[in-house]
């Protein structure tokens, strides 16, 4: 389960399919070559993203599908 304070460079290379939704959200680009440092919170107060907590509703939904 991700949580805002993991790390987005362990979040990348556990959950490598995320990086696309990730980017979907504005979170990371990391095909622009946007480095992954930090966390997943820091990186959502950075982008002034208002809705926090259901972005990782939905990426944790979207571990949890991948994984039935």
């Amino acid at each position: 389960m991700i949580g805002k304070e993991m790390p987005l460079e362990e979040i990348v290379e556990k959950y490598p399919n995320l990086i696309k939704p990730l980017r979907e959200y504005g979170i990371v680009c990391v095909q622009c070559g946007e480095p992954v440092w930090g966390t997943i919170g820091e990186q959502m107060d950075e982008k002034s993203l208002d809705n926090q907590d259901e972005i990782i509703d939905n990426i944790n939904k979207l571990i949890e599908k991948e994984e039935e």
